[in-house]
């Protein structure tokens, strides 16, 4: 392959990776290359998609006060630094980095949060964030890990009794409702940006996460 060609297949090449997660020496034998030159392209085209993308990547203070927005927390893996503890999420018995993530209820993702590590309660990740300070929660849904945040969220049973039908009924609709958030999630994670590091402290939707995941480089 010549050099020329060989630039300009640098952004398919680090596209291709980012979003199926490949092994780079896969990505290699389809070009041509050596693997070593894919980690050297990844390296160098990551941080200028970066740059290219953080003007899209939507704030809490892009997020409509009046706008019913369905929030949730979850995860990203990564690497189990001995020195650090704190990834470690105890409910999802792994490491990682917990987000914030906001959707409309018909679906469409709005806010995704700056990560904060993975032992950290969705509900104290939601307040570090700082976006109830600057879009008003009163018409967002959440699940239980939320309540006390003025929020409509599901009822808690009582301790040694049990909920009223219409609580029951209510936590029904309101599930009926959240699990559009949980398909958005899930569309989410199949994008594998969260799951490599970049030079940038946002990385994409996914934000300083970067900083724990695995290096480029490592053919894998």
């Amino acid at each position: 392959m010549a050099a020329g060609t060989r630039a300009a297949q640098c952004a398919p090449v680090t596209l291709t990776y980012l979003r199926r997660n490949r092994v780079q020496a896969e990505i290699a034998e389809n070009y041509g290359v050596s693997q070593p030159a894919i980690s050297r392209a990844i390296s160098a085209i990551t941080p200028l998609l970066v740059q290219a993308l953080l003007d899209y990547v939507p704030t809490a203070g892009e997020l409509d006060v009046g706008t019913c927005y369905i929030v949730d927390g979850t995860l990203l893996p990564c690497w189990s630094w001995r020195a650090h503890p704190e990834l470690y999420s105890g409910k999802r018995k792994t490491t990682g980095m917990n987000v914030q993530v906001a959707c409309t209820i018909t679906g469409c993702l709005a806010w995704v949060s700056d990560p904060i590590p993975g032992s950290r309660h969705d509900n104290h990740c939601l307040g570090e964030s700082g976006v109830l300070l600057s879009a008003g929660p009163r018409n967002w849904l959440g699940d239980k890990g939320y309540i006390g945040n003025n929020m409509l969220t599901p009822f808690r049973k009582p301790e040694g009794g049990d909920l009223l039908d219409w609580q029951k009924e209510f936590n029904k609709q309101i599930n009926k409702i959240r699990y559009v958030i949980e398909q958005v999630i899930a569309n989410f994670k199949t994008h594998r940006l969260g799951r490599r590091r970049t030079a940038s402290g946002k990385c994409f939707a996914w934000s300083r996460c970067t900083n724990w995941h695995c290096p480029v480089g490592r053919g894998s």
